[in-house]
């Protein structure tokens, strides 16, 4: 899944991932003074800066955009214990669309485990290779499996006690009718070097879903950095490439999406981390109501707004 949130660590739990600093994070790892680092990935021109930006913003919406991206899209279906039948057939629990033969088969779940009992005649693959009876690893475990009905692709999910099956259609109307997405203006003074506060050991902070579900993140630390003359803190998460942070500003549900926006930044190193607000983005659940995004931690509500990075889809189109 494209970054708004499968591919890290942290969004395995949630449903992640893109990777808008990895290249910073390399060049800032490399340094002594995390600044030095940034300013030689962008260079001292703000239009060199404002270019490479408008490259990463096309990919964030190319990312959007394909296949199995979050457009795509289609359904959540909340699994009960034992069997569960599949098909687009009206009597089927989990409802596919009318592409799906009417019997697709039979999904089990047995506590977390889920297995897959395909309807006799029916073509479907599992990680590219045909299976008519198959155990699906959850994203709780990694990487989830993939199965593929025509067009039409699922995967197994695991939100606290919830198991569920979570449809991709690439003919989705939300693909189908995606307009663009819309930030506000480059602002280079939002590219901020912030202070590192590490705990002495990670802490593990309460993330609640919009589901309310809740589970324990790892938090090594915290930033502080100032907006505007004024002091700002923010509670980090541990992802596979450096930190994350999910937040909520001035501009939360007026321009920007309400529930908040995700950043990720670098490792941090001789106590900096740099932190670049013009690549904030929406969460998934700002394109598809079929997500399950994480809610910002206690402590990451910011008093200033922060007029940088994505502007709320629904709001900026209408």
């Amino acid at each position: 899944m494209p970054r708004r949130g499968l591919a890290s660590g942290y969004y395995r739990a949630v449903m992640h991932p893109r990777h808008p600093l990895a290249k910073a994070a390399a060049l800032v790892g490399a340094c002594a003074i995390p600044l030095i680092g940034l300013t030689a990935r962008l260079g001292p021109d703000p239009n060199a800066y404002r270019a490479e930006m408008a490259k990463w913003r096309a990919e964030q919406e190319a990312d959007l955009k394909k296949e199995n991206g979050w457009l795509s899209v289609a359904g959540l279906f909340w699994l009960a214990e034992g069997d569960n039948t599949v098909g687009s057939g009206a009597s089927c629990k989990i409802r596919l669309p009318g592409s799906a033969p009417a019997d697709v088969g039979v999904l089990s779940r047995n506590g977390e485990h889920v297995r897959l009992r395909v309807a006799a005649g029916v073509a479907v693959t599992v990680g590219g290779k045909p299976v008519t009876d198959q155990e699906l690893k959850t994203d709780a475990k990694g990487s989830p499996d993939r199965v593929k009905v025509g067009d039409l692709t699922f995967t197994i999910i695991q939100r606290g006690a919830r198991i569920g099956v979570r449809l991709f259609d690439p003919n989705s109307k939300a693909r189908r009718g995606f307009t663009g997405l819309h930030w506000f203006p480059v602002d280079p003074a939002l590219r901020i070097k912030a202070a590192f506060n590490a705990y002495a050991k990670p802490k593990m902070i309460p993330i609640t879903n919009v589901l309310g579900d809740v589970r324990m993140a790892p938090s090594p630390g915290y930033v502080e950095f100032k907006v505007g003359g004024r002091k700002m803190r923010l509670i980090a998460e541990t992802t596979d490439t450096g930190l994350f942070f999910n937040f909520q500003d001035r501009t939360s549900g007026k321009t920007t999406y309400p529930a908040g926006r995700f950043l990720d930044a670098p490792k941090p190193s001789g106590g900096f981390v740099a932190i670049d607000f013009n690549q904030a983005t929406n969460p998934p659940c700002a394109f598809t109501s079929f997500a399950t995004c994480p809610l910002p931690p206690a402590g990451n509500r910011l008093g200033v707004a922060i007029r940088a990075g994505e502007l709320n889809y629904h709001l900026a189109s209408g």
